[in-house]
């Protein structure tokens, strides 16, 4: 099956063409034969990947970069209005379709799979875009991330299977209309766009209210806000809800999670029967972000001792706990956690995966907001870490709050007991963070801002 680009797809622009979700739409749809084009902020490893496609990318944003033929203009909620090619295209009367809308568009005709929750979303969808394509189904895929295998955040495929990640933060996963979703989790975040529990909950059971009529919500059976989430919708007569989880309840239950290493075997109970599997990731929310997408496969009709197989060839996504090298005896990994639940969980699964190593975290919080919001609750989970380096807030598309710093989450780390440094100049974090490494410890650089950077620079420190 090859899917056609829908008429206003045939000439794209995209503005911030180089991130994540808007890289991973351009990429399918320069393969379906689109004359793609679009502007980044900066040159990069994925605007040199969708030129190598054939796109058009241009580096800084002007005016001069839309075409006049342009049949559209796409955007994320991260482009403000006042971007010159957005002004530009309302001079010419170019539609403005949002990200979300165009990826909607390109999984017109196919099963699609939309994997939703407050994390591990970018992990699952990775997960299930390895199983089905190592089991010869061929299918397309838009992810948050690059995965460490196949090294792209996105594919066009000839398969009917679509898999997406679907984002929550500014309500756009509304615009999707699976066979299957899945809902990980549902937690207060993104608090510039909801104000309560009631608002995601809200939220969240539009999403599943478009499931199409027959589909399947795999949701799990664990996590308090997706329980909840599963009361509020099991009337939908036409849904059809599957449970995962550890909860004695649960339709697919996980009854064992041992961790080895940098590896975990899952057994699980599944329509009576025992299966076993390894994930080759460290960490049980990953285990149990596989078992979500076993059941997501199964509800499509394939074969779980098949899938269970095809999962254990799922070997990470960068920035999710990804190793960045090892000098002088000391393992630098990369994480992208920046919620206080995805970095309690990540830390937990470092102390798991070698008990005996000392910790050592180099943190970026990212937005103001969710610093204002959470930050007490991050400076509690770096209390997990030996001694952890602070850094300056990571503002990403948010302007400054009055009075909301670093000092938010350095303070609470503090009162939590944790041996915390406050590092203002980003510059100074490699030489620092080298000096206080001893042989066997592990470094984490965590955020979802540009601390990623800072890994290779840490061991280019170690190694001198």
């Amino acid at each position: 099956m090859a899917p056609g680009i829908p008429a206003a797809m045939e000439r794209p622009h995209f503005i911030g063409i180089g991130g994540a979700g808007m890289s991973g739409i351009a990429k399918i749809l320069t393969r379906r034969g689109a004359k793609v084009a679009g502007s980044d902020s900066k040159e990069s490893p994925t605007a040199e990947a969708l030129r190598a496609l054939g796109a058009t990318v241009h580096i800084g944003h002007a005016a001069g970069h839309l075409a006049d033929d342009a049949t559209c203009v796409v955007v994320s909620s991260a482009i403000r209005a006042d971007n010159p090619e957005l002004v530009r295209a309302g001079e010419l009367s170019i539609p403005v379709v949002h990200r979300s809308d165009a990826l909607a568009s390109l999984m017109e005709g196919l099963r699609a799979i939309a994997v939703a929750g407050t994390h591990g979303k970018t992990t699952t969808t990775s997960m299930l875009a390895v199983a089905l394509t190592e089991l010869g189904l061929d299918p397309s895929y838009a992810i948050g991330g690059d995965l460490a295998g196949p090294g792209t955040n996105a594919t066009h495929g000839e398969g009917e299977i679509f898999v997406a990640e679907a984002d929550e933060s500014d309500r756009s996963f509304q615009k999707y209309d699976p066979e299957v979703a899945i809902v990980l989790n549902a937690e207060l975040d993104h608090h510039a766009n909801y104000a309560s529990m009631d608002e995601i909950y809200d939220s969240f059971e539009t999403f599943v209210g478009k499931i199409v009529p027959d589909g399947t919500l795999v949701i799990s059976a664990d996590q308090a806000g997706a329980v909840e989430l599963t009361r509020r919708v099991r009337d939908q007569s036409a849904l059809k809800v599957v449970t995962y989880g550890e909860a004695a309840t649960a339709d697919v239950r996980v009854q064992k999670i041992n961790q080895r290493g940098l590896t975990s075997e899952v057994t699980v109970v599944l329509n009576g029967k025992y299966l076993t599997f390894t994930v080759s990731v460290p960490g049980r929310h990953y285990a149990l972000n596989a078992v979500a997408a076993l059941a997501a496969g199964v509800a499509l009709g394939i074969p779980a001792h098949n899938l269970a197989s095809a999962l254990g060839k799922y070997t990470g996504v960068k920035r999710r706990l990804q190793l960045k090298g090892e000098a002088a005896g000391v393992q630098v990994i990369d994480s992208y956690a920046h919620h206080p639940t995805e970095m309690t969980a990540d830390l937990e699964a470092m102390r798991g995966a070698a008990s005996d190593a000392r910790l050592l975290v180099v943190f970026q919080p990212h937005l103001f907001s969710r610093t204002q919001e959470l930050g007490t609750e991050m400076g509690q989970a770096l209390a997990l870490a030996d001694a952890s380096v602070v850094l300056d807030i990571y503002p990403a598309r948010e302007d400054p709050i009055p009075g909301i710093t670093s000092a938010l989450i350095i303070d609470a780390a503090r009162a939590a007991g944790a041996d915390v440094t406050a590092v203002h100049d980003k510059t100074a974090v490699p030489g620092a963070v080298a000096g206080m490494a001893k042989p066997g410890d592990l470094v984490l650089t965590m955020g979802a801002g540009d601390v990623t950077d800072l890994g290779p620079q840490i061991l280019d420190h170690l190694s001198s």
